[in-house]
């Protein structure tokens, strides 16, 4: 991996990228969201512990259940996106670590550790809910994380037997221009990073 991605990928992926707010009414396919999938999987994690699970959203009935939940602004461009996927992470994640990281027995340094156990899934579940917005734009796919709902009542709703919990919302889908925001400045390296 020593050759960087041609100009036009890194605009897709970073420099062009914005924030949709309004979505095309132009369908995802299934086979698309199994493609996103197959990407975002190799987000690298923790003992491989991959805590994040992922509901795609997409029926109309779906919608209507996850509408009970969100802010009043994010209302409009979550009902008009194609699919609104729930990035959520398991909180028994460290059930699956005997089989996705045989190198040593990890389960005990999470299992019976609930602080620890929560604090590891919302990290590296929230690394893999990145890579699923790159995989989605690597895709096509224009992206529009949101905070904004009530996480109790999609738990409630989606989640009811409480072993998942949802971190962000992901509205997928073709943005529609018109609907952007004028993009806000970012950082600069002298603000934000430093090198020692």
């Amino acid at each position: 991996m020593t050759t960087p991605l041609p100009d036009a990928a890194l605009d897709r992926l970073f420099r062009a990228a914005r924030t949709a707010h309004g979505f095309r009414p132009i369908p995802i396919p299934d086979a698309t969201l199994h493609a996103l999938y197959d990407l975002l999987k190799w987000a690298p994690t923790a003992y491989n512990m991959q805590p994040a699970r992922f509901v795609f959203v997409c029926s109309r009935e779906a919608k209507e259940r996850l509408k009970k939940g969100l802010m009043a602004g994010n209302i409009p461009q979550t009902m008009e996106a194609p699919v609104t996927v729930v990035v959520a992470y398991d909180t028994r994640f460290y059930e699956h670590l005997p089989e996705q990281f045989p190198a040593m027995d990890v389960k005990g340094i999470f299992e019976g550790n609930p602080t620890l156990s929560r604090e590891a899934a919302f990290r590296n579940g929230s690394l893999q809910g990145a890579y699923l917005m790159m995989a989605a734009r690597s895709l096509g796919l224009d992206c529009g994380p949101m905070s904004g709902f009530d996480p109790a009542v999609v738990d409630a709703e989606f989640f009811p037997d409480g072993r998942f919990r949802s971190n962000f919302l992901v509205n997928l889908g073709i943005a529609d221009p018109e609907k952007y925001y004028p993009r806000g400045p970012r950082l600069a390296f002298e603000a934000a990073a430093q090198v020692l």
